[in-house]
């Protein structure tokens, strides 16, 4: 008999269960702090409105829970097309026939209930890679805590008095000063990408042996001081630093310093965070940068941005064993003490935080902060297969999608992990995007 068994003794079902709950609350508390006419405005049209997000959330529960994982007759058929994210692009969502706010809650609620019906009667092990562990749930939740991340990014972009109300931050930590600038990385074999994590979506496998050679990378995320320097010492000012399609950006856009900073005319920079106006705090990680903004800056710095491997194997790499752990700090799940995670500060914490979730390299901050560019395009790794379906990843393998790793301050715990693969246009500024830089050791060091 397999026994149904993962992390800390818990079982495939109640872990589901609870990661369902967890994605639901986060959904609800980001809909029902605003009137219905804010659920239904478009704030920006790089977004869709708060409304659609909800009934796209039910509407996947209910094709992938209810119909594929529980062989139910469809509940909804007739809004499929209106949820279905490649269809209709963002812009152009306000103008379908969405369901009102009401209704879309009331969808969310009846698809939920009959979900975790399905959940207590499945059998979660030799059932079919679907239901194995649980996989089609966990799937869900993080589908919706991907989109409570979407729906904090609109709560960024909307114009008006704040929403939500802001947790006091972490306290700073009392050895950031101490810490060295970056952390050699050894040459040599790891393993990247995972075949053990049940959860774990189809652009994450199969685990796979990669050879790197040694290299150097910043024990923390840049900071808004530094980035400050790079802006003060000309930095989108110069062609040199920029991919030719990064400058056609600042010159056509007119980009001066992260999205949603201000100049405050005496030296002083001020951004707008949840409908907020405060001063940049100089001892956080930047925030808001594109790709493009990245790689400026590192080759200002006269660094470069780590490949995809490099990130994984500083995230994963045990030189003590030699193994691929599942997050930074080990294999035991994420806690308060190990990052900042699950939208519990609104903001990121002061560069050096949480040394409880550090490497065993001594890398800090990989999971949560701020999802942190790469150098590298969005692909498959070798032996990729799509399941359970195309569209999750392999339509947007390719160089029009740059890699992000690590998960940002609005990033679920279900989605957290060191393996966890994130893409996005390059040119992107809106999502909570920061970055640490790397460098090649000289070959007399290699």
């Amino acid at each position: 008999m397999t026994v149904e068994t993962t992390d800390g003794g818990a079982t495939p079902r109640a872990l589901a269960r609870e990661a369902l709950a967890v994605a639901r609350e986060r959904t609800l508390g980001l809909a029902d702090c605003v009137e219905d006419g804010e659920l239904t405005a478009q704030h920006s049209p790089l977004m869709s409105p708060l409304v659609w997000d909800m009934a796209h959330i039910a509407n996947q529960e209910e094709q992938w829970l209810l119909r594929a994982a529980g062989g139910l007759a469809a509940l909804r058929p007739e809004v499929d097309s209106l949820y279905d994210a490649f269809e209709h692009p963002r812009a152009t969502r306000p103008a379908l026939p969405l369901l009102p706010p009401g209704e879309a809650r009331g969808y969310l609620a009846e698809v939920r209930g009959r979900a975790l019906d399905v959940l207590e009667g499945a059998r979660l092990a030799g059932a079919g890679r679907l239901l194995d562990h649980g996989f089609a749930f966990g799937m869900i939740a993080q589908h919706e805590q991907q989109h409570a991340e979407t729906m904090l990014i609109t709560h960024q972009l909307r114009r008006g008095p704040a929403a939500l109300t802001a947790p006091p931050p972490p306290p700073a930590p009392l050895d950031a000063a101490s810490l060295p600038s970056e952390v050699l990385v050894p040459a040599g074999p790891f393993t990247m990408g995972t075949d053990d994590d049940p959860w774990a979506l189809d652009n994450e496998r199969p685990a796979h042996r990669r050879e790197l050679p040694a290299f150097l990378i910043d024990t923390l995320p840049v900071s808004n001081a530094a980035y400050q320097r790079f802006i003060e010492d000309g930095g989108y000012h110069r062609e040199r630093w920029w991919h030719p399609a990064g400058w056609q950006q600042v010159r056509r856009h007119g980009w001066r310093a992260p999205l949603f900073w201000r100049d405050d005319g005496a030296g002083g920079w001020w951004r707008r965070r949840f409908g907020v106006r405060e001063p940049v705090p100089a001892d956080e990680p930047v925030l808001h940068v594109s790709w493009y903004e990245a790689d400026a800056y590192a080759r200002w710095a006269g660094r470069r941005l780590p490949s995809e491997a490099e990130w994984e194997k500083a995230a994963r790499f045990d030189p003590a064993t030699g193994r691929s752990r599942r997050f930074p700090w080990g294999d035991t799940p994420p806690s308060a003490h190990h990052a900042n995670l699950g939208q519990r500060h609104l903001g990121p914490a002061p560069v050096g935080s949480y040394p409880a979730g550090a490497s065993a390299l001594g890398v800090r901050q990989l999971l949560g902060d701020v999802w942190e560019w790469t150098a590298d395009a969005f692909g498959p790794y070798p032996g990729f297969t799509a399941f359970p379906y195309r569209e999750y990843s392999e339509v947007f393998f390719g160089p029009a999608y740059k890699v992000l790793r690590g998960g940002g301050f609005g990033v679920g715990t279900v989605v957290a992990r060191a393996t966890f693969r994130n893409w996005d246009h390059p040119v992107r500024r809106q999502i909570f995007s920061g970055f640490r830089t790397a460098r090649s050791l000289p070959p007399e060091r290699a």
